[in-house]
């Protein structure tokens, strides 16, 4: 008896670690191109209400079409923060243009609450009917903050006059 293996045991050996290499590789090389790949910011939304493929892609269209409105306005509440920050940065008392500034500021809000409430209405509407009641009231649960200051100091429950 040989003390070397086989061709055929070495061969089979080759064999088998030749698939471990590249089963580990192609794993690796998809788990990399899954890190690198921004991560789908629309996919909770198709698996929280088991959207279909067809409502998906009416979201999605919605989705994109809202997104640089979106950005434009929060680039403007920046600008209008920078010079709110501006307005304070060593002031001792709010005088009138602070106060003018303050009120711009809140105009701005209002103006960006009512787009995207406008938007998460369109959307909801793109969607079976239960399922969009439910989007829409779960948006404006994290997006406007409807509850009175003083409910949210106590712990949400109802304010006493």
């Amino acid at each position: 008896m040989s003390r070397f293996p086989s061709k055929w045991t070495l061969f089979l050996g080759l064999l088998v670690a030749g698939t471990v290499f590249c089963v580990s590789y192609w794993t690796g090389a998809k788990v990399r191109a899954q890190r690198g790949r921004p991560a789908d910011e629309l996919a909770w939304l198709c698996h929280e209400f088991r959207l279909t493929e067809p409502e998906f892609s009416r979201v999605r269209l919605l989705h994109e079409a809202y997104k640089p409105q979106c950005v434009a306005m929060c680039a403007r509440i920046a600008e209008q923060n920078r010079q709110l920050r501006s307005l304070l940065e060593g002031a001792t008392n709010v005088g009138p243009g602070i106060e003018r500034k303050l009120a711009e500021v809140a105009a701005l809000r209002a103006e960006c609450q009512a787009q995207m409430l406008r938007h998460f209405q369109e959307v909801a509407r793109s969607m079976p009917e239960k399922q969009g009641s439910r989007y829409l009231a779960e948006m404006q649960r994290q997006t406007l903050d409807l509850r009175d200051h003083m409910e949210v100091e106590r712990g949400d429950r109802p304010h006493e006059h």
